[in-house]
């Protein structure tokens, strides 16, 4: 079965008008932030493939194992009909849960949701090819918009790994949660990756890898900007800076500026001290007990807590109430 054409709710020029507010926004705010999804463009999504694989980054590895060893049980107890994944990308580690759908049976439609047009026409066309009998149904999305166009009817599980949900600052994670919720009916399912709390020596090196491939995903951004809205940012300028918050529990990644840098984009003057430092990304970190609660006020049930052997990753099913 060949994949369905991509259904799209987001345009280029939505695109291109999300990054000009938030540059507007971000670079006039003290301290300085843009946010994290402007990193992924299509060097960016490379240089995250390559970061997934380096001895210092064990989420991926830690979910993947979860993942591996759950998955049958994760089928058995949702029966799910329909599977969705939120922030798709390639899909890869969603396979295991595939493969565990297709040997029990009953699963028909999987429906990936990305930015990205290039990376999800090319993804449902091998995911079509590989499960002939699934239906893939592509939605080129912002999870945090566009969760009302999710496709409705039959048992659902929605799916978001990687410990994307970390990125979003508390407020965010909040409203991001009580609208899937309002997505979904009562019965439907979740599964959701978290990187837990631990030691920062483990959880720092992980965003400042010796090879400096981090550095330069975190650099990325600005060429983005630089690309896409004509600015003139010198990124190596700035240092890539990888911070443990023991308040907030959660990783910051910044850019320091070396020296006093001047920047022109759009219709800003934007000036650098130096050692000033831009937020690129925030990336929490969960105890179980965090995550629990945070679903329950939005109307889920957490029924499954499971963690890699190493305690690094939590992977958590809820049901919709």
């Amino acid at each position: 079965m060949s994949a369905e054409p991509l259904e799209i709710c987001l345009e280029e020029q939505d695109l291109g008008r999300g990054l000009r507010d938030d540059v507007r926004t971000g670079l006039a705010a003290t301290p300085k932030w843009l946010p994290p999804k402007w990193f992924y463009d299509a060097r960016g999504s490379e240089l995250f493939e390559e970061i997934t694989r380096l001895p210092e980054y064990y989420p991926t590895r830690a979910e993947r194992s979860v993942l591996a060893e759950r998955a049958g049980e994760i089928a058995e107890l949702t029966g799910a009909k329909t599977l969705i994944e939120l922030g798709s990308g390639s899909s890869e580690k969603t396979r295991l849960l595939l493969d565990a759908f297709t040997r029990r049976g009953g699963l028909g439609t999987f429906v990936p949701l990305d930015v990205s047009v290039s990376a999800l026409r090319q993804s449902t066309a091998q995911l079509a090819a590989d499960y002939p009998g699934l239906r893939v149904r592509g939605i080129v999305g912002d999870f945090t918009r566009h969760l009302d166009r999710l496709p409705a009817g039959g048992r659902r599980l929605v799916i978001f790994l990687g410990g994307t949900i970390g990125n979003l600052l508390p407020a965010e994670r909040a409203d991001f949660l009580a609208d899937m919720r309002a997505a979904l009916e009562p019965g439907d399912w979740l599964l959701i990756g978290t990187d837990l709390v631990k030691d920062p020596a483990v959880i720092v090196p992980a965003y400042d890898d010796t090879a400096g491939v981090t550095a330069e995903f975190n650099r990325n951004v600005l060429r983005v900007v630089n690309r896409e809205l004509g600015a003139d940012f010198d990124p190596e300028a700035f240092t890539h800076v990888a911070l443990w918050d023991v308040e907030q529990e959660w990783i910051e990644m910044r850019l320091r500026a070396e020296r006093r840098v001047r920047v022109r984009v759009l219709d800003l003057d934007v000036e650098f001290a130096p050692g000033e430092e831009l937020r690129t990304e925030v990336s929490a970190k969960f105890r179980p007990e965090r995550i629990a609660t945070e679903l329950t006020v939005a109307g889920f049930t957490a029924h499954e807590f499971w963690t890699d052997a190493d305690g690094l990753f939590g992977v958590t099913l809820a049901r919709a109430d």
